[in-house]
This record gives C-alpha cells, sequence and structure tokens, in this order.
C-alpha cells in the first residue's frame, strides 16, 4: 500500500500547538501519525467512521485521551482537521 500524503488544516495546526505540545501524549504522536499513514486501518489506532453531524469524518486514537479527527480526500490524501481529548473534537 502506497504511503498517505497528510494535509494539516489550520484549524488542525492550532490545536496541535494548544493541545499538544508539552503535553504527556506529544511523544506518541509522530509514531502514531507514522502507522496511519502506512495504514490508516491499523488496529492499534481504533480508527472508526463519525456519526451524526461529523458523519463525513473519521478518527484515530493518538493516546488513550487523544483524538485525531480526519477526512480522506481521496484513496491517497488526507486532511488532518481536530486534534484532542473527546470532548475537546466531538
Amino acid at each position: 500500500m502506497n504511503r498517505l500524503e497528510l494535509i494539516w488544516s489550520s484549524s488542525f495546526k492550532r490545536a496541535f500547538k494548544k493541545r499538544v505540545v508539552g503535553k504527556h501524549f506529544e511523544k506518541t504522536f509522530p509514531e502514531k501519525v507514522e502507522l496511519f499513514v502506512e495504514n490508516p486501518f491499523n488496529p492499534s489506532l481504533k480508527t472508526h467512521k463519525l456519526s451524526g453531524n461529523l458523519s463525513d469524518l473519521w478518527s484515530f486514537a493518538v493516546a488513550y485521551d487523544c483524538r485525531i479527527i480526519f477526512k480522506f480526500l481521496s484513496d491517497k490524501r488526507v486532511l488532518f482537521i481536530d486534534i484532542g481529548t473527546h470532548d475537546e473534537v466531538y
């Protein structure tokens, strides 16, 4: 499988600076993103489609209390939209 191209939205970049930098899962972030790029459905990521108002979006776990919200733009491109705790992103 080809690696995915990641696009960080401006809202994702802001959320990353505010909610990830300096937090305990900052070290886990690159490892989980690398797993995601190689296989977005790696079981350890717990990737799942969202429902309701977010039904066109997906989520995966960076850490127990950290999620990334994203959208598949194509088979090879993904847009990262938000990152944070369950309460922050849903």
